[in-house]
């Protein structure tokens, strides 16, 4: 499985690609971050986040995509610029027929540290650790967008396994429970 992860930000959108075997292993393909300017228009940014994207869809052909779930902040310019890049980054996986996963930021530390409030630091070292290397990437965008890929085809795993076998802490649905919640919060938020 190849997985594309993308850690959605305007300033630093970070960009990541790994090959998941079956054995659950985890080998780098690419690890990049999109820069754009504070100072340039917006249209530009979202531009640039998303021809930064596109060129690696294009280049490494990735089977499936994640992408971090944008959750409430208490700046909302940052919380803007971090949903605008989420929605460029959700409707290419959509224009390149992949199915997309929106990870949290906690489930993604849990699943890649077993820890769901792990720092940036602890995230990065074990992204490190899993793919490999001797250090971790950088910038944290860049760890980050390789943690949502390696959480995504860990959990797409453990989901179908759990589903054929009854599901331990997954329901039928492949869920877990705060994903469950998460998603009807959205569309009570939706129905209002």
């Amino acid at each position: 499985m190849r997985v594309l992860g993308v850690d959605p930000g305007l300033t630093r959108c970070g960009i990541g690609v790994v090959d998941i075997g079956a054995d659950r292993r985890a080998t780098l393909v690419y690890v990049g971050v999109v820069l754009t300017p504070s100072g340039d228009p917006l249209a530009e940014r979202l531009l640039a986040v998303s021809r930064g994207i596109r060129a690696v869809l294009v280049e490494y052909a990735p089977t499936a995509m994640a992408v971090e779930r944008v959750f409430a902040q208490h700046n909302l310019r940052t919380v803007m610029g971090t949903a605008q890049a989420s929605g460029i980054a959700l409707a290419l996986g959509a224009e390149h027929g992949l199915s997309v996963g929106l990870h949290t930021p906690s489930e993604v530390k849990a699943a890649i540290t077993g820890y769901g409030a792990a720092d940036k630091a602890q995230v990065g070292a074990m992204v490190a650790r899993v793919l490999g290397l001797e250090s971790a990437p950088r910038p944290a965008d860049a760890a980050d967008a390789l943690a949502l890929a390696i959480c995504h085809a860990w959990r797409a795993g453990v989901w179908s396994d759990a589903s054929r076998r009854g599901g331990v802490g997954l329901t039928g649905d492949g869920m877990t429970s705060a994903q469950r919640a998460w998603r009807a919060a959205e569309r009570k938020a939706v129905n209002r």
